[in-house]
Order: structure tokens, then C-alpha cells, then sequence
């Protein structure tokens, strides 16, 4: 028979009311107090029941996470990060998909309602009036990537214009300035944000270039259908700038199929880097995606704990990352006169 908390407060001769502080973490104790409780707590192998800990202290210890999709190597590092730092703080991840339906998004955020301490949230596709419709008053919540962050949540969000120009300014640099984009799905957040960076960059760094953008989805079928398009055209292109790797792999493999010789004839880039870029060699802008779902962990503990955090949106800047899908053909120089070697 499995011992209880009575047997923990007598051996350590303490009142029950001692042990439930420490093992809960509810108010300070004596550290010596602390240690001896927890000594016996674990001589004993004292597990306290999950149910009534959460009723004890009105915590479920429980985070619900609400994402776009749950497939692909961008969500799998956010959560991979999300969970790592929940499991550090004794807490369990709860994950729901809300793709790119408003009312399946209205529907997940109400069924987690009273099964969470807090929520973090991944919305780029609803609107701010949508989204603060649906998440529930009294539960802390982050927002990833949302169009409501001035409301008061805490907040991390891309910076897309900043990594957009990184990696228009890297491709014109390298003397490619017929670039294509190949957008997001329309609504999106980031997708919305980096096509009118694309336009914006192309502008001022390569002034009276065209600017082409073709519309995708974020899938590799969208990039694969992207570079057909865009060998049946006569509009000069050397560059393809996707707005995120799997569009670029997707495009990296139809053109590699077609014959085409890449980077010499035309370069490719996406955005994310993906763990699966760097075995491809795709030149990509570094998003951290395991340390933003860290980061939105650590941000909610602290506003359930109603403790102070840091500025309300944190921004996170890309990294551009040049690897061989945008390299110079050996012995050409770029226009600032390096040369590749």
C-alpha cells in the first residue's frame, strides 16, 4: 500500500499542512524544514495525487496549446521547445489544431476552457476580432504570431520586414535582381508581412526591377507548382525567394528535375531553416522556432504566477543563413566585389 502525505508529515514532524506547502511550492518554508520534508518525501517514494494537488491548489498544471496544423518540421520544433521548457517546470503540454478554420479555431480555444492553467497561442490567420472573441477572460495566454497583440497578452512576434530585406539584399548582392516570390496563403499574417516586405525591399534595392510575386500556400506542392509556372514564362527570373522552405524545397526539386542548374542559372531561398535545410543546402532565414516556444513557455508561467514580464511583444529577428542554393559560380564577384571562392 502506497504511503501518504499523514505518513510524510509524521516521519518528518511536521504538520500535513507543512508537507502540501513544500510539495506544492505554495509558500515559503524553513529550508531546513524543506529539505527534511523532501528527504522523506522521497525515502518513502511519496507521489502526491495529481487530482487532489490540482484541487488543492486550484491548478491543473496543464498548458493548452492551440496551433495552425501540427504536421510539418516548423510546428514540430515549436512544440519540441514548448515541451522541453514545460517538462522543466513540472508542467504538461495539452495540443490542439485549429488549420485554417475560423470556427475549428473558436471551437479548440473553448474546449480548453477550465482544463488549463494558460494558453499559447498561434493564429496568424484570424483577425484580432475573431481572436479575442474566443480566448477565454480569466486564462493567462500568449500569443505567437497574432494580429491581437496590443491587447494587453504577452507577445512574440517575427520580424518579418527585417528578415525579408536580409534576404533580398543578400540575393541582390549576389547580382540576382530578377527575383521572384513565391507568397504564403493570402491572410496570413507572416505571409501578408513578408509578400508587402518582398515589394518594399525590391523597391528600394532594386529599383525599376519588376516585382513578381506568385501566390502559394506554404506547402511543397505550392513551391513544386510555383517553379512549373515559372519555367513557362519568358520573364526573366535568377532568383526565387519563397516565403517559407517547404515552398522552397518544393520549387528546389521541380527545378532540379527540369534540368535546371541551381544557383548558377537560378538561385533559391526560403525562410525558417527547417531542420531538413541544412541537408539540402537551402540559403534560408533562421527562425528560432524551438526557443520561441521556450520563450512563450517561460512568458506564461510568469503571467499565471502574476509575476512582472518582459515588454508586452517581444520580436524576434531572423538570421540569414547563405548556404549553397544562392552561391556565386566560382570566379564571379559580387557587386560589392568579393569574390566566391
Amino acid at each position: 500500500m502506497g504511503h501518504t502525505i499523514r505518513d510524510v508529515a509524521r516521519e518528518a514532524a511536521v504538520s500535513v499542512a507543512s508537507v502540501s506547502r513544500v510539495l506544492n511550492g505554495t509558500a515559503r518554508v524553513n529550508p531546513d524544514t524543506r529539505a527534511r520534508i523532501m528527504a522523506v518525501a522521497e525515502r518513502l517514494g511519496y507521489v502526491p495525487h495529481a487530482g487532489a494537488r490540482s484541487l488543492s491548489i486550484a491548478r491543473t498544471h496543464a498548458i493548452g496549446v492551440v496551433l495552425p496544423d501540427l504536421h510539418g518540421e516548423f510546428f514540430s520544433e515549436l512544440v519540441r521547445g514548448m515541451d522541453r521548457e514545460a517538462s522543466r517546470r513540472g508542467l504538461q503540454l495539452l495540443l490542439s489544431n485549429m488549420h485554417a478554420d475560423v470556427e475549428q479555431a473558436s471551437h479548440a480555444l473553448r474546449a480548453m476552457r477550465g482544463r488549463v492553467d494558460g494558453l499559447v497561442i498561434m493564429a496568424p490567420h484570424l483577425d484580432s476580432v475573431t481572436l479575442l472573441k474566443a480566448l477565454p477572460r480569466t486564462t493567462p495566454a500568449v500569443l505567437i504570431n497574432c494580429r491581437a497583440e496590443d491587447d494587453g497578452h504577452p507577445a512574440l512576434r517575427l520580424d518579418n520586414a527585417a528578415g525579408v530585406e536580409a534576404m533580398v539584399r543578400h540575393l541582390v548582392d549576389s547580382g540576382r535582381c530578377d527575383i521572384v516570390h513565391i507568397a504564403g496563403p493570402e491572410g496570413n499574417l507572416d505571409a501578408d508581412e513578408r509578400a508587402a516586405a518582398f515589394s518594399a525591399a525590391m523597391a528600394r534595392l532594386a529599383p525599376g526591377r519588376e516585382i513578381q510575386i506568385i501566390p502559394g500556400d506554404f506547402s511543397e506542392e505550392a513551391g513544386e507548382a510555383a517553379a512549373h509556372q515559372i519555367l513557362a514564362r519568358a520573364r526573366p527570373v535568377d532568383a526565387i525567394f519563397a516565403a517559407n522552405d517547404m515552398m522552397a524545397i518544393g520549387c528546389l526539386m521541380a527545378l532540379r528535375e527540369a534540368g535546371i542548374d541551381v544557383p548558377g542559372r537560378i538561385a533559391v531561398a526560403g525562410f525558417d531553416d527547417v531542420p531538413v535545410a541544412r541537408y539540402l543546402a537551402l540559403t534560408t532565414m533562421r527562425v528560432r522556432m524551438a526557443e520561441i516556444g521556450a520563450q512563450a513557455i517561460a512568458r506564461l508561467a510568469a503571467s499565471m504566477d502574476q509575476r512582472p514580464t518582459e515588454a508586452s511583444v517581444a520580436l524576434h529577428t531572423p538570421e540569414l543563413i547563405v548556404r549553397a542554393t544562392t552561391a556565386l559560380p566560382r570566379n564571379q564577384t559580387n557587386s560589392a566585389g568579393e569574390r566566391n571562392t
